[in-house]
Parts: C-alpha cells; structure tokens; sequence
C-alpha cells in the first residue's frame, strides 16, 4: 500500500503556522497586512492541524487496499482503519516507541513497513511471533509442529471477485482466530521451513498462492509494526467504479 508521507506534511505545516504566529509577535506592526492575514490563517488552522496529526499518529489511521494478497479476507478496494495504538505509542517521524501496550498475537491482521522499502506499507496476517517454529508443507501450515486446522468451504459472499475457478476457500483456525484463506490449485506450494527470531514477526497474506510475505522477503522487524486493522469503513474499486456498501462497518477478523 503505497501512500504520502501525510505524517511528515502534518508536522511541516505545523511548523510553518508556529513561525508565522511567531513573526507576527516579533514584527507587531499593524500596517503589514500579508503578515496579519497570515498569522490569522496560522491560528485558525494550528489547532486542526495539531488535532489531525494526533488522531492519525496515535489512535487510528486510514489505508487502502491495492491489490488482492489478501483476499478472501480483503477486497480490492476496502478501506479500512488500522489502530496506531495497540502495539505501542510512537513518536511522529522517528516512529521511536514511548509506551508499550501490547504486542501482536498470531491471526492478528496488521499494517508495517515493508522491510524492503520502509515507504511503503504492506498489509499481512500474523503467523508466527519471535521463538516459533514455522512449516510450510503440501499448502498447509504447522507451528511449533501443531497443524492448523482446515476445513473447506463452498461459498463465499464476494466469489466473483476471485476471478479464478482454481482458488479454494478454506477456513482455518490457529487455536487463537478462526479465519478464511485462499489456495490455488494450479500453483505449487512453496514448502518451507523458519524460525523467527526475537522483536521479529512471520507475516503471511490469506491469498496464500499470491502473496508476497514473509516466504519470500523474510521476517518484519518489530519497529515497523504501524498496527493492526480493525475495520473496514467503505469499499471503492476503482478499476470497474463499483462499491460493496454491505462491506461498510464490517470488522476485519
């Protein structure tokens, strides 16, 4: 999920209100009416700007969903609201952790930084948390040697947005969330095996065929945690201009 650096703009226009007001104090002269109109502008727009920057860097931020990685759980599409608080409040910019509150637990759906390219925001469900052992084996998958169970399912509410015959719903339960994913007939599965290391998360997509995760770039460093998505608030596909109102509300398992 590719995104502007929204944060870094908040905290430039912040700035930039704080010296013009503080012009304005220094050069007190009345007769400076681009001065007065834009010290007026600073305070008007200062409280707002501070009020945005806090919302978005401390409670709640809003994403999008590109590409279909995480189908069956996400369309193309959802918009969806992520929580910046429940793995620890950070600081703007440096993204530096000030508060712990607690940490991510497997089936958790999060948002991070892609350790690749930490400019771009990636969406993924927890796997395995540092110290488990992971497998990878005939497209089923076993942590700590326990196999997650699986069970198929024929129908599923937006089946026509998987485009392909050969994709299978199944329904897996890792003894902590009980969720969908998706496999692809007419691809191989990929085994493998990992251990993840400390303050590091094995992350995999629900679309377990076409999903670019941890399989394949590695594990995401506890600092690029950006949180964990909760809900989604409306679902636009751009690409046929439709929208799934019902999907509105929906809470993201």
């Amino acid at each position: 999920m590719n995104s502007i650096d929204l944060e870094f703009i908040l905290v430039l226009l912040i700035i930039i209100s704080l010296i013009l007001i503080l012009l304005n104090k220094i050069n007190s002269s009345k007769e400076n009416k681009s001065i007065l109109w834009l010290n007026k502008q600073a305070r008007s727009f200062l409280p707002i700007l501070l009020i945005v920057l806090f919302l978005r860097s401390f409670l709640a931020e809003p994403f999008r969903i590109p590409s279909g990685s995480m189908l069956p759980t996400l369309l193309i599409g959802d918009y969806i609201l992520v929580n910046k608080y429940e793995y620890g409040i950070r600081m703007p910019l440096t993204k530096t952790k000030i508060f712990e509150v607690s940490k991510p637990q497997r089936g958790d759906v999060i948002v991070f930084r892609y350790p690749g390219n930490e400019k771009i925001n990636f969406i993924k469900r927890v796997i395995g948390i540092p110290g488990d052992k992971i497998k990878y084996l005939n497209k089923k998958l076993y942590v700590n040697e326990l196999e997650y169970k699986k069970q198929k399912k024929d129908t599923h509410k937006y089946i026509d947005d998987f485009e392909r015959q050969e994709l299978e719903i199944f329904e897996e339960d890792d003894n902590h969330k009980i969720y969908n994913t998706l496999n692809d007939n007419m691809s191989p599965s990929n085994d493998d095996e990992f251990l993840v290391p400390d303050n590091q998360y094995f992350v995999m997509g629900d679309n377990r065929d076409h999903s670019s995760d941890s399989r394949y770039w590695g594990f995401v460093p506890e600092k690029n945690l950006v949180g964990e998505a909760f809900l989604i608030w409306m679902n636009f596909n751009s690409k046929n201009f439709s929208m799934k109102y019902n999907r509105i509300g929906d809470t993201i398992k």
